[in-house]
């Protein structure tokens, strides 16, 4: 047990260097009753996943690259995906079937957008050519030319992955706690320091 005299000499010493203590299990993936946590709503996760399409064809994949690193609920993921997450643990894998509603969405006829050929690369000036660019609020703008006419190129705004089921291969990596505390130690009023600041 501490004695009063070292733990006052440890407070003064801890505030001087103007220390903050942070109170957190940053490395904690174990639940109450000592299993593994589940993936929930404010957990922080490392997945490893594999994305292709019904056709077959591979889209991306993280394997033996840095993992997907998200909080679950926090809508930084589709929506088909997160949900379908929901109370798997570490080690867990899963294929993960999302339709196209729970994903990009359906192809909306509506989202193209004829503008001035001079506006497009000239190499980008083809049928099929991708082009990005950022919305008013700096969001990502997916593109495709579907058009290419004497003046004018007819812009498909619609996501390249809008319409399409999307067949995840996941490997749950890590489930953690996000919370963390900060507490400060303060000094007791006879052992403030008495350094002058500094200018």
């Amino acid at each position: 047990m501490m004695s009063s005299c070292w733990r006052k000499k440890t407070t003064a010493l801890l505030t001087t260097a103007g220390l903050v203590l942070i109170l957190a299990a940053p490395g904690r993936t174990e639940d109450k009753k000592g299993g593994a946590m589940s993936i929930a709503d404010g957990k922080q996760v490392s997945l490893e996943y594999t994305l292709t399409l019904e056709d077959k064809s591979k889209v991306d994949s993280n394997v033996g690259k840095d993992p997907l690193v998200f909080t679950q609920g926090a809508h930084e993921i589709i929506p088909g995906l997160e949900k379908q997450l929901a109370g798997l643990k570490v080690g867990d894998s899963k294929r993960i079937e999302v339709p196209p509603e729970e994903g990009y969405g359906r192809v909306d006829p509506e989202r193209k957008q004829e503008i001035d050929k001079n506006r497009i690369p000239e190499g980008a000036r083809k049928v099929g050519a991708k082009l990005t660019g950022q919305g008013p609020g700096g969001q990502p703008i997916f593109a495709q030319v579907a058009e290419v006419k004497e003046n004018t190129v007819v812009l498909d705004l619609n996501h390249p992955l809008a319409g399409k089921k999307l067949i995840f291969d996941v490997k749950v990596l890590k489930v953690e706690d996000t919370d963390e505390k900060k507490v400060e130690i303060p000094a007791t009023p006879e052992e403030k320091p008495t350094t002058k600041p500094t200018k």
